[in-house]
């Protein structure tokens, strides 16, 4: 069975334990996905310079967070690593011209762990960790993605987890203070997902490409640039012309939007 790419909009490590729109839609992703043989995973929290492959054969845990409840930091998901497919997801990335390095050892972090824990449970499905550079840009994990996608047609789910829109000093007035810093929030970020979804739907790459001076109200959005790169990962994972299907799109707050999108 061929997988699709999926990318996913992560949240704090709470959507595990508090009841939400899109912990529900994760609880159910193989519904969207069918259940892979192994995935391959590039998180928005797994940071460096120039792609690095974690070879680790058992993962630990990174608990990247602070201010959550405590429960969150005694969790764990003991799904394997699996080097041979770390092996060879360097292999395709090195024949792609990227110069990807391995990493023996490096576990979970919550934009991995919490998704993976609310949509395959049982954590017996293999993950390989694929690490972002937040210094490129949307082509650059555009291919990255483009690299791998033949490991799709081997039951490898490959997953984007980051967010679609990630203002979170917008979030933290909200939820902290029930204060928005800015009242037009809510309508930009509807403007912002809007976009992408009509760019999908038209098969646009070129202005999803180059989203930063195309999309409409972007640092408002996006501050920084690092949870949007996973999506451009999944877009180039599924295939030369990949049929998009929005899978979730809730909202939290009225400024954090969960889109999740499909790619097959």
């Amino acid at each position: 069975m061929t997988m699709p790419s999926v990318f996913i909009s992560h949240g704090g490590p709470n959507v595990v334990t508090e009841p939400s729109q899109a912990k529900d839609f994760l609880e159910h992703l193989s519904d969207f996905t069918g259940r892979p043989r192994a995935i391959v995973i590039v998180s928005a929290h797994f940071e460096t310079n120039g792609p690095v492959v974690v070879t680790d054969p058992a993962p630990g845990m990174i608990y990247d967070f602070g201010g959550f409840a405590p429960e969150l930091y005694e969790m764990v998901y003991p799904a394997p690593g699996e080097p041979e497919l770390a092996a060879e997801v360097a292999e395709l990335l090195a024949g792609a011209g990227f110069n990807p390095r391995v990493a023996p050892e490096r576990g979970y972090d919550h934009g991995t762990w919490t998704i993976m824990k609310l949509a395959f449970p049982e954590a017996d499905i293999p993950i390989v960790q694929l690490s972002i550079d937040p210094s490129r840009d949307a082509r650059y994990h555009y291919a990255l993605g483009q690299a791998l996608a033949p490991l799709r047609e081997r039951e490898v789910l490959l997953v984007g987890s980051g967010h679609i829109t990630h203002n979170l000093r917008e979030i933290f007035g909200l939820m902290r203070f029930g204060k928005a810093g800015d009242p037009q929030m809510p309508n930009k970020v509807e403007a912002f997902t809007s976009w992408f979804a009509e760019k999908f739907a038209e098969g646009d790459r070129e202005a999803i490409l180059d989203w930063s001076s195309e999309a409409p109200f972007v640092r408002e959005n996006h501050p920084t640039d690092e949870h949007l790169m996973p999506l451009f990962f999944a877009y180039g994972a599924g295939g030369e012309t990949p049929v998009a299907e929005r899978i979730h799109d809730s909202t939290q707050y009225g400024s954090f939007a969960w889109d999740s999108w499909k790619f097959a």
